[in-house]
């Protein structure tokens, strides 16, 4: 039986071990960032991140088992027939100048 830890243990834990919080975020926490980057279309939302979001708030009681069904459904149809997200385009970087011919001095 796998052993749960408290919330001053964990913060001893991410504390003591750098780079360990990457490593044990939450994939509800992953799936809510997709989501957000999706709306704004800068990033993909994809059926298992719907499934992920339906399945936390279902097990906190924030929605019933049936109203996750259906709304997982209505996801799933939409997301089959959404088009690809255009790839963004690249910002920054130094931008290049049109080459300027120079004077010959005759």
């Amino acid at each position: 039986m796998a052993a749960e830890l408290g919330g001053s243990q964990i913060s001893s834990l991410l504390e003591a071990l750098p780079g360990i919080a990457s490593v044990l975020r939450s994939p509800v926490a992953d799936a809510l960032v997709r989501a957000i980057k999706g709306a704004a279309g800068i990033g993909e939302f994809t059926a298992e991140d719907a499934e992920e979001l339906i399945r936390y708030a279902v097990r906190r009681g924030l929605i019933g088992a049936d109203e996750g069904e259906r709304v997982l459904a209505e996801a799933q149809e939409a997301l089959k027939t959404r088009k690809p997200l255009r790839p963004a385009k690249a910002k920054g970087g130094p931008k290049k100048r049109p080459a300027v011919k120079k004077k010959s001095r005759r």
